[in-house]
């Protein structure tokens, strides 16, 4: 596996490796575990060669977010990327993704704006201009994307429809299920921000999201179980919730009433140190 921290280093291997076959990116933050090693597989489902970004991306943190402590372990993700025969590690510094003088900002009103947009100012806009970014410095024929942050992945969608930058629209990001614990709850790189007694009751999250979808699905008043189940989430350990909508699954639009177009719910609360999101199909 090649490692790689230089814009033209990058273009070089990038040059070579689409002479012997398609390429397939997989963007992350690192503190890899097995759900990016199941993004990391599927994707090669879909091309020759496997690159692996690995970049804390400052613009998607809010002054009193988490940067400073957010795990950094280069050596241990790259063993596991080489395990899972990735062509190239793309690994950048601040500088290079943001050299100096860097003035340009990406944004996508209407998918970005509720839910953690609504939390976390400017997180999305950083999300979208490191993601349009990556898409341009590696020139992947597919990217793929945890379905567990549903609202990134839908505001990805939504920037690569609206610059042209797949072929066809939105085809070529494709969104891979949220890899769980045996408990249920979301493999997240947050997790081990948790004390064992946090993270045995950060399981009620999925519990009480699912008993919520069932009491949709059987027709009760959406207001009323929204309600329920922050109040689930109090009473099993979470200190607050930030937000739990049932939303149109693509416009992300808040639902008073379940119709006939796929929906998601969506859920975000924080239980010690961490701040936990999820969605499932509702």
């Amino acid at each position: 596996m090649q490692t790689v921290n230089r814009i033209d280093p990058l273009r070089q291997a990038i040059t070579t490796l689409r002479r012997e076959g398609r390429i397939a990116l997989v963007p992350t933050m690192g503190a890899l575990h097995e759900g990016h090693m199941t993004l990391v597989r599927e994707a090669r489902k879909y091309a020759e060669h496997v690159i692996v970004s690995i970049f804390v991306n400052p613009r998607q943190f809010g002054a009193n977010e988490d940067l400073s402590s957010y795990p950094r372990q280069l050596a241990r993700d790259s063993a596991m990327l080489e395990a899972e025969d990735v062509a190239l590690l793309w690994a950048p510094e601040p500088e290079a993704m943001y050299p100096s003088g860097y003035a340009t900002n990406i944004g996508v009103s209407g998918v970005s704006d509720g839910l953690c947009g609504a939390d976390r100012p400017g997180h999305f806009d950083g999300v979208a201009t490191v993601v349009c970014k990556l898409f341009h410095q590696v020139l992947p024929d597919v990217a793929l994307f945890g379905e567990k942050d549903w609202q990134q992945l839908a505001v990805i969608r939504r920037m690569a429809r609206d610059l042209d930058l797949t072929r066809p629209a939105a085809s070529d990001i494709i969104g891979v299920p949220t890899v769980r614990e045996a408990d249920g709850l979301a493999m997240s790189s947050r997790n081990a921000y948790l004390t064992s007694e946090e993270r045995a009751a950060a399981a009620i999250l999925p519990r009480s999201m699912d008993q919520a979808i069932a009491q949709i699905g059987a027709g009760l008043p959406i207001a009323g179980v929204l309600a329920a189940l922050c109040d689930a989430l109090i009473a099993g350990g979470f200190a607050t919730v930030d937000y739990a909508e049932l939303c149109d699954a693509d416009t992300l639009a808040p639902l008073v009433e379940r119709g006939n177009d796929p929906a998601r719910l969506l859920v975000a609360a924080r239980i010690g140190r961490a701040r936990l999101i999820d969605n499932k199909a509702a």
